[in-house]
């Protein structure tokens, strides 16, 4: 589901699954090339974000569950030709397989979350994901993984960053008051999310005065748009 068709960039189509749903996005990335429109500045695929910090006894960070929901068209797309009993409806069982394709590829695209650890970039964080299963509900398919620390961290500042550097795939908090919670978090920390500002009409502007490949055009875009987790103890 997340391997990308190798005529584009590395950071594009991260989630094609079958060869059906691989032909529909490269068809929209040809019809995007030939029109060179400014449709070409914005994302394609939407993920709704709803996340928890894991804490230990001793109050540091040792995981996040994360809860990934896909737009409801690139749900009904990636379960495409998957059997099912129930029609309209998936059990765990049947998407397993599919749930196994989409934690194995998060890996190479470093599972979009980014870490500053008391102001420093951080990079092997983190440890690849378990407990993790696919749920489709209300047509719509969710992830659910749960991404290790290969450290336990104890910061006074924690900064998790989530979003595709390409910006191909738009991440985005759930429309409500805590889309972030924390299991057993110290008293003293305090947790706040910083929502990503929208795109202004001079980038879009920019991006689109001439038409480049998503590799060069793209490139490091996607951070404008992180949805920031911050951590904030004494």
């Amino acid at each position: 589901m997340f391997q990308r068709a190798p005529e584009l960039s590395k950071q594009y189509v991260w989630m094609a699954r079958t060869h059906v749903v691989r032909q529909f996005l490269v068809a929209i990335w040809f019809l995007l090339f030939a029109a060179a429109t400014p449709a070409l500045a914005h994302p394609h695929v939407w993920v709704t974000i709803k996340s928890e910090l894991i804490y230990a006894p001793d109050g540091s960070i040792t995981a996040i569950h994360h809860a990934w929901s896909f737009d409801d068209m690139f749900s009904v797309y990636a379960t495409q030709g998957i059997e099912h009993k129930t029609n309209g409806a998936f059990t765990r069982e049947e998407l397993a397989s599919l749930a196994d394709t989409n934690v194995t590829s998060l890996k190479e695209y470093d599972y979009f979350n980014y870490a500053r650890i008391d102001g420093k970039k951080r990079k092997d964080v983190f440890s690849d994901p378990v407990d993790y299963w696919l749920d489709f509900k209300d047509s719509v398919l969710t992830l659910h993984f749960t991404l290790p620390l290969k450290t336990p961290v104890r910061a006074q500042n924690l900064e998790i960053d989530i979003y595709d550097p390409e910006f191909f795939i738009d991440f985005s908090f759930a429309d409500e008051n805590s889309p972030v919670t924390a299991a057993n978090a110290p008293a003293q920390c305090a947790l706040t999310t910083v929502r990503p500002n929208d795109v202004s009409s001079a980038s879009s502007q920019r991006l689109n005065k001439s038409f480049q490949p998503p590799s060069e055009a793209f490139a490091g875009m996607g951070s404008r748009f992180a949805n920031k987790i911050l951590v904030k103890c004494p």
